[in-house]
């Protein structure tokens, strides 16, 4: 119960502070938009694929196999050690100091992937992003930003770990201030002195993101090391003799730092993160291969607001879940098998995420076609509406239901997957990834579909995923002797609900509002979409009342 108090709260956390940054992104991010061409974003967003990829082959698979990491104290204690205050408060120094030492890895391959993923964009980079002013410096500086990220990580994956996310809020917060007033202070500056800087703002904005995070994580960091008795520099994690007579636990250690259960997970967690990164960052890998970079603006800025609400919502909670099934089933497993009640409790807890990301996803898919776009024209400018991103970002909110769920589903089995499972779904992701390749190479230049061919590409790759996870999951509880029934994470009376939403969409359409279109009155659109999304959301809200009331009395502590 401490566990799932704890998860729920910091996954509550999490979504406010995504909320509290993204909003000061976004306000940013309009600002720039008034500085910036098509051309220029899309190159910004390559440059973020490389940052992003760099920490993703990093600490991705370090991350997994941390949170699900057998304790070193645990699987080397007597009853003795329990039974003795100092021998435990010991053992949970070493844990967390063992927790520490794995971080640095993701440092040594952070550096290593820095450069030759900066490498191979460079010689691969096409003309017209070439062409851009300080490419090659603010390419550089991008992989300065994520190595000072990573040395953050051994305080963050610590402090993740013990389950207090208050720093992270506080890290973030900080962070995404510095970014943005980086960012938007020099592409002003440039403005005021007519100088092309090209995305250097972007890479300024970066490093100082990247050192806000190293700033709060070490004072955090430090805090909790000292009053733990651990240290945030590596050190031996091996069990003295004094701490266990006659006993020498070298072998579960890699030269006496790294933990070789963990160590092990990780490896075999590396081939499945390299293809999910690969699908994850599929979009923008085929747009920058089959598209200019112009096409490439006009995606990336549909792409920015249509994931929104996946990156304000679903990835913290994704985040959260994964901590606390991985908790859950492995602190109440017997012999290698979690216990009944700790399966029951994974069982009930996924089904009640599923469901509420299914309403969400409802909400979305009726009201996010014509309402996405009116606030892109408003926020953004008539001139990046008409140059296809509304149409595009229409689109994106039919893809928003599969990115939720998946998330979720993937979240679950990265936490109980063993290793041969984990090699399992890496074969079939690698199938995903040449389905999804295919797909988005007919959408592009057989169908030139353009950027909104990219989303149904997204579409089909994420489907496969979704069943594959499903069928796994569906698996899992069966073997365990629990029932997931799916019909419990469809809303109530669902003819009712798929009624309600084709009257919507008709009375939209009836009142002259169209899909990702320009529209000439776009506040009396904006307004008709608000009209009728108020009664829509209070019938959804009626049918689920049961649900919601269930909801908002477990994150009152009273569920």
């Amino acid at each position: 119960m401490a566990k799932q108090g704890s998860a729920v709260r910091g996954a509550s956390l999490l979504i406010a502070l995504q909320i509290s940054s993204r909003a000061v992104t976004f306000v940013a991010n309009q600002l720039l938009l008034r500085f910036l061409t098509a051309q220029l974003l899309g190159v910004s967003a390559q440059l973020e694929v490389y940052y992003l990829s760099v920490l993703f082959f990093a600490r991705e698979s370090l991350r997994v196999a941390i949170q699900r990491q057998e304790s070193p104290s645990t699987k080397s204690a007597s009853t003795s050690d329990k039974d003795d205050d100092r021998q435990s408060i010991a053992a949970s120094a070493r844990d967390a100091q063992s927790v520490v030492n794995i971080a640095y890895l993701a440092l040594v391959l952070g550096l290593g992937a820095a450069v030759g993923l900066g490498w191979a964009y460079l010689r691969y980079v096409d003309a017209a992003a070439a062409s851009t002013p300080y490419l090659d410096v603010s390419l550089r500086i991008y992989a300065l930003a994520a190595v000072v990220e990573l040395l953050s990580e051994p305080a963050f994956v610590i402090l993740q770990y013990r389950l207090r996310f208050g720093p992270r809020a506080a890290a973030e917060s900080l962070a995404t201030f510095l970014r943005c007033s980086a960012t938007l202070g020099t592409a002003s500056w440039a403005w005021r002195e007519d100088a092309d800087l090209g995305v250097l703002p972007f890479a300024l904005g970066q490093l100082a993101y990247g050192l806000g995070l190293l700033a709060v994580y070490a004072w955090y960091g430090t805090r909790l090391a000292y009053s733990e008795g651990f240290s945030l520099f590596p050190q031996s994690s091996v069990p003295s003799r004094q701490e266990k007579p006659g006993i020498g636990r070298n072998a579960d250690y890699v030269l006496g730092y790294f933990f070789k259960p963990t160590l092990r997970l990780a490896s075999s967690l590396t081939a499945q993160s390299f293809v999910k990164h690969i699908l994850t960052q599929g979009d923008t890998f085929l747009v920058s291969i089959l598209s200019d970079p112009k096409s490439q603006g006009v995606y990336a800025l549909a792409n920015n607001y249509g994931s929104l609400v996946a990156r304000l919502v679903f990835q913290p909670v994704e985040e959260s879940s994964r901590n606390y099934f991985s908790k859950l089933l492995s602190s109440s497993s017997t012999r290698g098998s979690p216990n009944k009640a700790a399966i029951a409790k994974a069982c009930s807890d996924l089904q009640a995420l599923l469901k509420f990301y299914v309403l969400l996803s409802i909400v979305v898919v009726t009201l996010g076609p014509y309402g996405a776009p009116l606030l892109v024209q408003i926020v953004a400018g008539a001139r990046w509406s008409a140059s296809g991103a509304g149409a595009v970002l229409a689109r994106y909110c039919m893809y928003i239901p599969l990115l939720a769920l998946n998330g979720v589903a993937e979240a679950f089995v990265s936490s109980v997957a063993t290793e041969s499972e984990v090699h399992q779904q890496s074969l079939w992701m690698g199938a995903f990834s040449l389905a999804f390749g295919v797909a988005g190479f007919v959408s592009l230049r057989v169908l030139d579909l353009g950027a909104a061919g990219l989303v149904y590409a997204n579409g089909i790759n994420m489907l496969c995923r979704i069943i594959w996870s499903g069928a796994f999951i569906a698996r899992f509880f069966k073997k365990n002797g629990a029932g997931l029934s799916w019909n419990d994470v469809l809303p109530n009376h669902s003819a009712l609900v798929a009624l309600t939403v084709a009257t919507v969409w008709t009375s939209l359409a009836k009142s002259g509002v169209g899909v990702g279109d320009v529209s000439p009155h776009v506040f009396q659109d904006l307004v008709a979409v608000a009209m009728r999304a108020v009664p829509f959301v209070v019938i959804l809200a009626f049918n689920e009342r049961e649900y919601l009331l269930g909801y908002y009395r477990s994150l009152r502590g009273r569920g």
